[in-house]
């Protein structure tokens, strides 16, 4: 019996192994298979991801960096522009292989998803009108309406400092907010520093007070278990830095005057 036992329990042991080899992980290989890299974005976050007006074509800071990763992957890449609040949801059907979108760790709502390496540092900070006078900094927007945009890091920060405001307006999208706050609807808005100096080059009507509230680690976002295509990615991350290509990146749309 102790024979048949020990037979069984071999037999069991090949059976989980034959069981694990079939859930591999085949990331990169599906990827390198392809010959692209699917990246799903919101294109609603300059200088990070726009269209342009002009030419109805996606630019921005992630999407040259995209390109950049992919090249050095050996790969094209394919940009799909979604709504920000189903990119998650899009991730996990298999719409994209990769988020690459202005997206911070706390911006993902607890899903159980796979992370790259930190690619940018973004502080959060006070916007208010050019005329405004009373609100230089944090402690002066207690009892004010505050704008920020939905499922963002802005919105997660003015959460934590609630009991401060008088309400916390919030906006599918970061130009809502601006359109409010130049017209007297809200008294000041919480957003991420690069978007906030983008719009104010476009429109000076705005401001940045204070000091920044906080600092978002940006990173690309990859479905849970995607270990080889996140350990690929890191690597094109490293060495686009390496090489110069990133910082030329930065230069030509995070550089701010």
């Amino acid at each position: 019996m102790t024979r048949w036992f020990g037979i069984g329990i071999m037999i069991l042991v090949g059976l989980l192994g034959l069981s694990r080899g079939s859930f591999a992980d085949d990331s990169w290989e599906r990827v390198r298979g392809k010959g692209e890299l699917v990246v799903g974005l919101c294109a609603q976050y300059p200088p990070f991801e726009s269209k342009n007006e002009k030419t109805g074509q996606l630019e921005g800071f992630d999407i040259d960096m995209g390109k950049a990763l992919a090249e050095k992957l050996g790969v094209s890449a394919k940009f799909i522009d979604a709504e920000w609040q189903g990119l998650l949801g899009g991730l996990k059907k298999g719409d994209y292989d990769v988020l690459i979108t202005c997206m911070s760790k706390s911006e993902t709502r607890g899903e159980n998803v796979n992370f790259s390496d930190v690619y940018y540092l973004l502080p959060d900070v006070i916007v208010v009108r050019k005329d405004e006078r009373q609100i230089k900094g944090k402690a002066d927007l207690k009892g004010k309406v505050v704008g920020v945009q939905l499922g963002s890091a802005s919105e997660q920060l003015a959460d934590q400092m609630k009991d401060m405001f008088k309400e916390i307006k919030r906006y599918n999208y970061n130009p809502e907010a601006f359109t409010d706050l130049k017209h007297g609807r809200i008294d000041a808005i919480i957003v991420g520093y690069a978007y906030a100096v983008n719009q104010i080059k476009v429109d000076p009507s705005y401001k940045v007070v204070g000091e920044p509230l906080s600092e978002a680690e940006i990173v690309m976002v990859l479905p849970k278990g995607s270990d080889a295509l996140t350990e690929k990615i890191n690597e094109a991350l490293k060495a686009i830095r390496a090489d110069g290509t990133y910082d030329k990146i930065i230069q030509k749309w995070l550089k701010i005057d």
